[in-house]
Formats: structure tokens, sequence, C-alpha cells
């Protein structure tokens, strides 16, 4: 009898701790992403396309393209380049933190970067419109790294 519980014992130990290791294993998983503190997951892009994200992220206070950046801009290129009648507005957003003038600004001139991204190849300008929302628009509510580094971007929206 005195067996019989030890095994149960082991048996039950041994369950327990592996729920708990894939739970912490699917956590992880599951995480969002920062590469220094640009965004890199894709828990909050959508597609313009198939293939072709809608968004692209921005380090702390800077409004330069990543080399991600650049290569999902180059996929938007390729899809309006093939759809010569779409017409887009790209928002730029900042996270919450710095004044309501500081981040509209900001927001702006990461619009203004991928324009001139988009424009330098083969897009004309009359096809692309500019908005900053600053910090109005948050995709990520919370006040943490993550959300920060999520609402640091500039989207492209489909206008016809």
């Amino acid at each position: 009898m005195k067996k019989i519980a030890t095994l149960l014992l082991v048996l039950a130990s041994t369950l327990i701790v592996s729920c708990t290791t894939q739970q912490a294993t699917t956590q992880q998983a599951t995480a969002p992403q920062i590469d220094g503190d640009i965004y890199i997951g894709n828990e909050t892009i959508k597609y313009l396309a198939d293939g072709v994200p809608d968004r692209i992220f921005f380090a702390t206070n800077k409004y330069n393209i990543s080399s991600k950046g650049t290569e999902t801009l180059l996929k938007q290129v390729n899809y309006l380049k093939n759809n010569p009648n779409l017409n887009v507005t790209l928002e730029g957003h900042a996270d919450e933190r710095g004044t309501r003038e500081y981040n509209l600004a900001l927001g702006e001139k990461r619009a203004t970067a991928v324009k001139d991204y988009l424009m330098a190849n083969g897009l004309a300008s009359n096809r692309i419109n500019v908005v900053s929302y600053g910090k109005e628009r948050p995709v990520n509510p919370a006040s943490n790294a993550i959300a920060w580094s999520q609402n640091r971007r500039t989207v492209t929206v489909k206008i016809n």
C-alpha cells in the first residue's frame, strides 16, 4: 500500500511539473518581441494584402527606418506598383511619453520618412498622404516597454 501511495505521489508531481513547464513555454512563445527597443513581433500587425504588412516600427524618439522596416516597405512598394489605382495614407504614431506637440511632430516625421522611402522606390507623391496622430491612437493602451514599442509606428492605410 505504501508503494502505491509513493508511486501516485511521484506521478502527481511529474504531472504538475510538466503542466507548469508547458504553461511557461506557451507564455514565452506568445510573448511580444523587441529588438533593442524596436517592436519585431506580429501581434499588432494587419495586412494590406497577403504577405504585405501594413506597419513598421521605430526606436524611441527616432524616425529612421530599420532594416526590418525596409523589408516591409519594399513589399508595400511592390504591392502598390501592382495596384496603380490605389492610394494610401501614412499614419504616424508615437508612444505615450512626451508632450502632445512633440509626439505629433515625431509622428509626422515618421510618416514623412516612410513617404520619402516609397517615393524613392518609384511611387508618385500624389498617391501618398501623410497624417500624424502622435500618441492619440495607441494600438496598445498599456504603459510598459512592449506597449510603447508597438505604438511607435507608421501604418499604411489604403484609400481610394
